[in-house]
């Protein structure tokens, strides 16, 4: 069959969406690792699919694959993509979209200046939620890191947005040892499901710059659970204030969270084109 689809992406972090409420197809993981080959395929760092909702609640169903073909619980930008997909292929004329995930409900809201704000909820801490292997809630923990060259002791914030994450505080985000840690902190024993690493540091109370080894993707150009979430750990520790622009190597989000209840993000999507692939 050929199957409709269409390239989008939400500063850089970019995705092949597909509609499965007027097509029907199963995505396998390896035919997932196919189509996100850069060389050999479409490309894109996550797919994501549109499904009919299991509850009236709902109006749609949002699933998210990483490009190894691994599911995964939420994705930030790619749910400004959702949102801007289902409005412009006319599967809702709705400005306000409820979504389920697998992480749980979310709010997407089409603003008319063409951005998408998104409703992540509430940040949860507790280290089962993650998971994350410590007895105890924390605000900064501590791991030992194995390095190209004797360790290091890295101290991070966790914190899941739908989906793990660890954010570490550094002095430059270019650094060689942010390079060595992304991939190393991924896959560390600390994080049973692997996690989501964000290196951010601080401009000033008002501003952060940050980059994100994700989970199953690796370095890519922006994250938005990542952003929220270096938003979250950032304004537990104090150092910005409610409102903050989170400038990754893509763009520029605006993350709302004053402290308590849930996470605003606002960002642009855009559509790149359209196509039909023969599955």
């Amino acid at each position: 069959m050929l199957l409709r689809f269409s390239k989008m992406h939400g500063l850089g972090n970019d995705f092949m969406v597909v509609d499965l409420v007027t097509q029907h197809f199963v995505f396998r993981p390896e035919l997932v690792r196919q189509l996100a080959d850069r060389n050999f395929g479409i490309g894109f760092d996550q797919l994501l699919i549109v499904e009919p909702p299991s509850s009236p609640e709902m109006d749609f169903r949002y699933r998210i694959f990483n490009a190894d073909g691994s599911e995964v619980q939420q994705c930030g930008n790619g749910a400004r993509c959702f949102a801007r997909f289902v409005h412009d292929a006319r599967l809702t004329a709705k400005a306000t979209i409820n979504v389920e995930t697998k992480s749980g409900p979310i709010v997407l809201t089409l603003e008319p200046d063409g951005e998408v704000v998104v409703n992540m909820g509430p940040p949860r801490f507790e280290p089962k939620d993650l998971p994350l292997d410590k007895p105890a809630r924390a605000e900064k923990y501590q791991v030992e890191v194995p390095l190209n060259e004797g360790s290091t002791v890295v101290e991070f914030g966790a914190v899941s947005m739908g989906n793990p994450h660890a954010v570490i505080l550094v002095d430059d985000v270019n650094s060689e040892l942010v390079n060595q840690l992304g991939p190393i902190l991924e896959n560390h024993p600390l994080f049973p499901e692997r996690v989501n690493v964000g290196f951010m540091q601080i401009k000033n109370r008002g501003e952060v710059i940050l980059r994100v080894y994700e989970r199953g993707a690796g370095w890519t150009l922006a994250c938005g659970t990542g952003a929220c979430a270096a938003m979250v750990v950032a304004r537990a520790w104090n150092l910005i204030d409610d409102a903050a622009q989170v400038h990754l190597p893509g763009g520029t989000l605006t993350i709302r969270w004053p402290g308590e209840g849930p996470v605003f993000m606002k960002g642009p999507a855009t559509r790149v084109f359209e196509g039909r692939i023969p599955v």
